[in-house]
């Protein structure tokens, strides 16, 4: 049952977690690329892609809610709830969870809201979300690297 639960926990972390990260990421630019300067307006095509990058964090996200609680699962599973790592992995995992839904998200709306609205976009807007997504990013990646060398595992890995 554990290699199940692990398996159903790396495939939604990769499945789930994967997309928003990489959507993210690509939000910023092309939210200036949406709305170039000189004042000529939003470009369809690319409010477009803005709408669609925002969209994929916003369902992914919701689906990334198995990642944890598979996660939970094995490692109740494994026996592991208590060992260092794991905590840390939880608290860093809450704290990605968090910039997500406080800091990432709000500000695609806002963009997307500004776009739809043929309103310009700032560049110190979509810089600030890219550093919020770099963190988001990076607390993820930590989290990725904590699961994978688990401090202490009998692995050997």
């Amino acid at each position: 049952m554990t290699k199940f639960l692990l398996s159903l926990h790396v495939l939604a972390a990769i499945l789930a977690v994967g997309p928003v990260t990489v959507a993210a990421s690509m939000f910023p630019p092309a939210a200036r690329r949406a709305a170039p300067a000189g004042g000529d307006g939003p470009v369809a095509a690319a409010v477009t892609t803005v709408e669609v990058l925002h969209r994929i964090c916003g369902v992914y996200s919701r689906i990334g809610v198995a990642v944890p609680v598979l996660g939970l699962a094995t490692a109740l599973a494994m026996g592991v709830l208590g060992d260092g790592w794991l905590v840390t992995s939880i608290a860093l995992t809450a704290a990605a969870a968090a910039v997500l839904i406080a800091f990432v998200l709000p500000r695609q709306d806002e963009l997307v809201e500004q776009l739809a609205q043929h309103r310009p976009v700032g560049r110190q807007a979509t810089a600030q979300l890219a550093m919020f997504t770099g963190v988001f990013n990076l607390l993820w990646a930590t989290v990725t690297v904590l699961m994978i060398v688990r401090p202490g595992s009998t692995t050997g890995a």
